[in-house]
């Protein structure tokens, strides 16, 4: 039995649109990730902000203690939007971090939109 041996051999394309192109990491892209990384970590605390407030949390535990506070500043500019007076403790259904949430994003997504205009591979 004789067995046949092939050579393969590997061609390069030089012609740019049949490339996709390298991700190139610039200073651009990296304030771009971590705008994002910021603007995820803001939507998280107020998401979990909403759902503390839903289920009426204490505000005497340590943990809801922290998530209130922490996400206070980002979710107080919305607080005079439909007469409300903060209240902890209490079960309700927060539309004002609703509304900060979809704000929060919005933001981090035009600014990392700004950061990314005429980049081939955006940064979602």
């Amino acid at each position: 039995m004789a067995h046949v041996y092939r050579e393969v051999r590997q061609t390069t394309v030089r012609d740019p649109d049949l490339v996709a192109p390298a991700v190139v990491h610039n200073g651009t892209n990296m304030a771009a990730r971590i705008v994002s990384l910021i603007g995820g970590i803001i939507v998280a605390l107020l998401g979990l902000r909403f759902i503390l407030s839903l289920l009426g949390a204490n505000r005497a535990n340590a943990f809801a203690s922290f998530i209130y506070s922490a996400s206070h500043p980002f979710v107080a500019p919305f607080f005079g939007l439909f007469n409300y007076q903060e209240q902890i403790g209490v079960v309700r259904f927060e539309f004002e971090t609703l509304i900060a949430i979809a704000f929060w994003s919005f933001v981090t997504w035009m600014i990392v939109r700004l950061l990314t205009i005429g980049d081939r591979d955006r940064v979602v």
